[in-house]
């Protein structure tokens, strides 16, 4: 009679401890899969996690300068040139543009600084013939002299935020915003008895420029930008024969591609 009670207990108490280690095993189970499968990312986080680039990659450390900029040159001279219907050009000229950056990064991936720029172009015009037609009824017309003197100047605070192309730390996109200022001045002539013109210019710009920057070393990178929204305002005074004044004011908001304001630089960052 004990001897049964006894095997009694001990058939019960193993049959709670095979249940105990069987909800165990199966709560163990659910965990490692709910470990293992992937977590639905909320709305949030879709929103946040455009698939566009991984912000932690740091293309520009907190701390370091950078130095850059543009220059371009170009030049021509022609003698009895024809272009279209454009006969007998004798002219001269050159176009002259420099544009140094410096920059300071206060956190990572971002940058801001200062861009100056300076634009000189002369044209000297002594003569061509525009024929159109033929016979008697054509139309021709010459230009004796024409000459234009013109140089600007500006400067621009600027802000860049750097996108890295994944987690490459060689490729990046950027967005740089410039509001800016400057003036230039200008002289034109022509005709004889020589008739000319001097005028001044006071100009204000508030201007989108995406770009693509690639690094050949760890310090120096190939910059290329381009503008596609800009806000500008301009005030211009004229003097005619040192005689007839004008005045002109104008303003002016586009989103579109200028292609006379793409740029293309050396970049330095120490």
């Amino acid at each position: 009679m004990q001897l049964r009670k006894i095997l009694t207990a001990t058939a019960a108490f193993a049959i709670i401890s095979l249940n105990a280690f069987a909800q165990d095993s199966i709560s163990v189970a659910d965990s490692l899969a709910t470990d293992i499968a992937p977590k639905t990312p909320t709305r949030s986080e879709i929103r946040n996690n455009r698939g566009l680039s991984n912000l932690k990659t740091q293309i520009v450390p907190k701390g370091q300068w950078v130095f850059g900029g543009s220059i371009s040159y170009s030049t021509h001279t022609n003698s009895a040139y024809k272009l279209l219907v454009v006969d007998d050009i004798d002219s001269r000229g050159y176009s002259f543009k420099v544009s140094p950056l410096i920059g300071y990064s206060l956190i990572k991936n971002s940058i801001i600084g200062v861009r100056f720029g300076y634009t000189r172009s002369f044209l000297q015009l002594d003569s061509a013939q525009l024929n159109i037609g033929e016979g008697d009824a054509a139309l021709n017309f010459g230009v004796d002299y024409y000459y234009a003197l013109k140089h600007s100047y500006d400067v621009a605070a600027i802000w860049r935020q750097y996108i890295p192309l994944g987690r490459n730390k060689r490729f990046a996109i950027f967005a740089e915003m410039q509001l800016g200022m400057g003036g230039s001045q200008s002289k034109f002539a022509e005709g004889s008895p020589i008739r000319g013109t001097y005028s001044t210019s006071f100009d204000v710009s508030l201007g989108v420029n995406p770009g693509f920057v690639a690094f050949l070393t760890n310090n120096m990178a190939l910059e290329v930008n381009v503008g596609v929204l800009g806000i500008n305002y301009s005030h211009t005074k004229q003097v005619h024969n040192q005689i007839y004044v004008g005045d002109t004011r104008a303003s002016s908001m586009n989103f579109k591609v200028n292609i006379l304001s793409i740029g293309l630089g050396v970049a330095f960052y120490l």
